[in-house]
């Protein structure tokens, strides 16, 4: 190499050099996210894995009987099509069975906000053994379903409930609380009884509003009642969409009215009283008393999309009316 070529090779080693340190300093950068989307999947794989196993291919499976007539037990069945669905849609006793659902969310869903909210306000305040009561009002939330129906139950009983024992006490004959006319009656109060859980979620959003507000609002002559409707209530419209969403959907998959049956059977879903037949009793007998897989599968999968479409109405109905700390459409 002559002494001219040399400023010619150094430069062109110069872009070269510079190249070689980006490439380098990339490795490191691609191999660190790598680990971390590694470390993403190894993470939700569990929630990935249960995901897939106990609810994609639960509901695939569904979507392939309610095709079918098939009835758990007998190798004979036959595809069908649509066949169910248009038995469905042409099923008095499923209408009535929607009907009764929609009534009852209707009207459990209001009174079961409303309820733990008024708790969430009450425990809110400076009280003495507030850490008490707030215990006292949530342990009935964390009561298991069957547990709790099965008490309702033998508490609302004829002949031996306590509260009949009660009536008994004032010369009141007995009440049959667990038939019609009574029982939807029984039934709204085991769904105020578990208000607890909502009072929980109400308490931590009436905590994340900023006194200063109030403050401001008591400086400028507002009544306690102004107060928490012009400033409680909007700052809390996040926390009451996602119950009143959370709470529509829960009302719809009720179990409790076979709980409180006389029966208490699988069979005695046919017996409930006419005001607690609700569509997810329908379900429940077509599947378990009557032993119509493919029927009861199109039914639950026509409550799939019916809660879907509850569920958008509900955002969009909501949109205007639900205040936000933070735009949720807002780009990060």
């Amino acid at each position: 190499m002559t002494v001219e070529q040399i400023p010619s090779v150094a430069g062109r080693s110069g872009p070269a050099a510079s190249a070689g340190r980006a490439r380098a300093a990339e490795r490191p950068r691609n191999s660190m996210t790598a680990r971390r989307h590694r470390a993403f999947y190894l993470f939700t794989s569990p929630w990935i894995t249960g995901f897939l196993l106990l609810t994609v291919i639960p509901m695939a499976y569904a979507l392939w009987l309610s095709f079918t007539t098939f009835d758990g037990i007998s190798p004979h069945w036959r595809y069908v099509g649509l066949g169910n669905y248009r038995e469905l849609f042409s099923d008095a006793q499923t209408w009535h069975a929607l009907g009764r659902t929609g009534l009852f969310a209707v009207t459990s869903v209001p009174l079961s906000i409303i309820a733990g909210l008024g708790l969430a306000v009450l425990v809110n305040r400076p009280l003495k053994a507030r850490g008490l009561f707030r215990t006292l009002l949530y342990l009935p939330a964390v009561v298991p379903p069957v547990g709790a129906g099965l008490a309702f139950k033998a508490l609302f009983d004829q002949n031996s409930g306590a509260a009949n024992g009660v009536l008994t006490l004032f010369g009141i004959d007995a009440v049959g609380w667990l038939a019609d006319p009574y029982a939807r009656y029984v039934l709204l109060m085991t769904v105020l009884w578990g208000a607890g859980n909502i009072m929980i979620i109400s308490l931590a959003g009436l905590q994340d509003v900023p006194r200063e507000l109030h403050e401001a609002a008591r400086i400028d002559g507002a009544s306690a009642w102004r107060t928490f409707r012009s400033i409680t209530v909007p700052l809390l419209s996040p926390v009451l969409l996602f119950q009143t969403v959370t709470g529509v959907i829960a009302s719809v998959q009720t179990i409790m009215p076979l709980l409180l049956s006389a029966d208490g059977t699988t069979a005695g879903v046919t017996a409930l009283p006419q005001s607690n037949y609700l569509y997810m009793m329908h379900v429940f007998g077509q599947y378990f008393a009557l032993g119509r897989y493919g029927y009861a599968s199109a039914l639950l999968w026509v409550l799939f999309v019916l809660i879907l479409v509850v569920t958008g109405l509900i955002f969009r109905l909501t949109s205007g009316a639900v205040f936000y700390n933070v735009d949720p459409e807002a780009k990060k």
